[in-house]
């Protein structure tokens, strides 16, 4: 089960939840609340490992960017060295060597803007995920901080423990 099903969960309980006459409150089991949140709570870590497993993936192809690259211009370094017998052929062999570093550079760069854009996107969900948490977090408190207010208990819930404020 993810995040979001335990939200939906939680946002159903307190839909479903029996309401008090007069008052947009409900009364909602304080005990079903807190295992629910906990298990949002639990499944919280899940999330930020798969994001970080993301970074670090994203490192990984950047580094495997660079030794291909590195190769390649070793590689042209080496083929360099075997043609350095006529000028004509250094010149052609330096030619080469800069077009391939070139192409090197710029393959490295594209993929590193391709594994950027895969990040990006893939952290974007994940700010949407843990923004909606957030919001749907922010109106269950708000909704049972609205009902310590019903039947005159003012700042004290049911059992005379003082809200949160």
């Amino acid at each position: 089960m993810d995040v979001h099903e335990k939200l939906d969960e939680l946002v159903a309980q307190v839909e479903s939840a029996r309401s008090m006459p007069m008052s947009a409150s409900c009364i909602v089991n304080r005990g079903e609340m807190l295992a629910l949140l906990d298990e949002v709570r639990a499944l919280l870590p899940e999330e930020l490992a798969h994001a970080e497993q993301l970074l670090r993936d994203r490192e990984a192809v950047i580094d495997e960017g660079r030794a291909e690259a590195d190769r390649i211009l070793g590689d042209a370094r080496d083929e360099q060295k075997t043609i350095v017998s006529q000028s004509e052929i250094v010149r052609i062999a330096e030619l080469q060597a800069d077009q391939i570093r070139t192409a090197a550079t710029d393959e490295a760069a594209s993929m590193r803007a391709e594994v950027d854009d895969y990040v990006d996107a893939k952290l974007a969900n994940f700010e949407v995920v843990l923004n909606k948490t957030l919001n749907a977090v922010h109106r269950g408190r708000e909704k049972l901080r609205g009902r310590s207010d019903v039947g005159g208990l003012g700042d004290f819930a049911p059992d005379d423990t003082p809200l949160p404020s």
